[in-house]
């Protein structure tokens, strides 16, 4: 590809970019307006060509005028053109849309964090269950708007990234130092544990289906983890975001069934009699009080997927009459309403079939336990199989950052693209890197408490201060104090929801899993 340097050019239709907000144009330059009609205060690049400055112009000069503004209308603005963008995974393909919005939000906002949510209420109850679970999907819901509304907010210029958001809004070193570890972790992090909980549900599946009659001589766990990381691989060789949408749609019908599946089934089946709804008891004031800590943390971390939000959107083409932002919240919107579906039931069923019995592992986990001899092997081994496939997808757009992240550094030292075997390569080591990280540390999908806390701001916080910092609305407006209070509110809440988790930690010592199979 030829080497240019960056400049200010007419983006042109094969790499639609960035509509750049209307701005006010000295009134000089207004077109004229009968006397009562209220005047417009915007100004757009093709609003000096109005057919009051058409109709003194001959039929050949009125068609070019009228062309160039039908050009300028569905192209857009000035922008500045990176030729980086397109050789790397996240920005290669720019053909996204609602629908691609809508499958990869849901893909990564439903998962393996939102079957733990019932060992949450039985810390919480009811009452308090709910209502933290209600505050924070609204709050979440508000930040996911922020983040939608800051991809474009400046004038030709895409927020591509969610640290690249950050450096805006806080600087070049303090961005990479705020966002930097909860982005890596919520997407490094969270595919080491989609592997160990993807292994272990494929040796659950493997008893279920064979019985006694593969006793013989089983996998182990860990080459369970290594058959699921061998998977993950070799879907891992889509090229770029865009192209699985396909397996983010698997990825979104398996959570929303297996989701269904689980607490229908544990609310169908009869409860334990020692069943109680009252918040576990613990031996000092100070124990119940990061219990509490830890379960609202294990809340927080249901609601992941905010490091993805701008990266999906980036996906997307933007022109000046059809920005990305449209597309992008109203995929946005109908994720989050089956997502809403999906962790209210498998939190509220779950307590109700459970209640304080629940095992630290989540409602799939108690099903297991409590029902596996009850329930057809049939509808169990499904089950699990959806939880395969979901952890699956969820993998893969989990990864792309951490496969974006590789390539800009390849492609920033060599000035060109990345072939197909170094991409390949990349992909192969940092599923390896996965695999060794989750062997040495297989405790590190029952840590949600901890990494809730840990990871708040990015979802809770973050957006908040972005907005307040990059959009600059009136001091000490409603606006302002409101999203000032919350992101302080978020960073308040990290550091409880994070001491909580490591008092859980140390309390249970390291031994919770997130399948005790027998």
């Amino acid at each position: 590809m030829d080497e240019r340097p960056e400049t200010e050019l007419i983006s042109i239709p094969a790499t639609p970019r960035v509509s750049t907000p209307e701005i006010q144009t000295p009134s000089g330059q207004r077109s004229p307006r009968p006397a009562g009609q209220k005047s417009s205060t915007a100004w757009t690049p093709t609003s000096f060509i109005s057919p009051r400055f058409l109709s003194p112009i001959g039929t050949p000069m009125k068609k070019v005028l009228i062309n160039m503004k039908g050009y300028l209308e569905e192209v857009g603005h000035l922008t500045k053109l990176n030729p980086q963008d397109a050789w790397l995974p996240i920005t290669e393909s720019r053909n996204g849309n609602a629908h691609y919005a809508a499958f990869h939000n849901l893909n990564a906002g439903v998962g393996f964090q939102a079957l733990v949510l019932p060992v949450a209420f039985a810390f919480l109850g009811w009452s308090w269950g709910i209502l933290s679970l209600t505050i924070a999907y609204c709050w979440q819901l508000y930040t996911l708007w922020i983040l939608v509304q800051l991809h474009e907010a400046v004038p030709g210029k895409r927020y591509n990234r969610y640290v690249e958001l950050a450096q805006a809004a806080f600087g070049e070193r303090l961005g990479v130092w705020l966002a930097l570890f909860p982005t890596v972790y919520l997407s490094a992090g969270t595919a080491t544990a989609l592997i160990l909980i993807g292994g272990e549900t494929m040796k659950l599946f493997f008893q279920i289906v064979c019985g006694p009659l593969c006793s013989s001589n089983p996998l182990t766990t860990v080459e369970w983890y290594l058959v699921f990381t061998s998977l993950c691989i070799v879907l891992s060789q889509l090229p770029n975001l865009n192209s699985i949408a396909g397996l983010s749609l698997v990825g979104a019908i398996t959570a929303i069934t297996y989701s269904t599946m689980v607490w229908v089934l544990s609310v169908s089946q009869q409860r334990p009699p020692t069943i109680s709804y009252e918040p576990l008891s613990m031996p000092s004031s100070s124990a119940a009080l990061f219990s509490v800590m830890n379960a609202l943390g294990i809340v927080a971390f249901a609601f992941r997927g905010h490091n993805l939000v701008l990266e999906i959107q980036a996906t997307m083409p933007s022109t000046f009459k059809n920005p990305a932002h449209v597309p992008m919240w109203r995929g946005a919107k109908v994720a989050y309403f089956f997502i809403a579906m999906c962790l209210f039931p498998v939190a509220i069923g779950g307590f109700w079939a459970y209640g304080n019995l629940m095992p630290s592992g989540g409602i799939l986990n108690a099903l297991y336990a409590f029902h596996s001899h009850s329930i057809p092997r049939g509808l169990l081994a499904l089950t699990f199989l959806l939880v395969v496939f979901n952890c699956l997808s969820s993998f893969q757009i989990y990864s792309m950052p951490a496969f974006d992240s590789f390539e800009a550094g390849y492609t920033s030292r060599t000035n060109r693209p990345c072939s197909i075997w170094v991409r390949s390569g990349f992909r192969v080591f940092y599923g390896f890197v996965s695999f060794f990280i989750g062997v040495a540390l297989p405790f590190l999908s029952s840590l949600a408490g901890l990494l809730g806390g840990l990871t708040l701001p990015v979802t809770f916080a973050y957006p908040c201060f972005m907005w307040v910092l990059i959009k600059r609305p009136p001091k000490y407006s409603f606006n302002w104090y409101f999203n000032w209070i919350l992101g302080w509110l978020g960073v308040a809440f990290s550091l409880a929801f994070s001491i909580g988790g490591i008092w859980s930690i140390v309390n249970n010592g390291l031994k919770l899993k997130f399948f005790k199979p027998n």
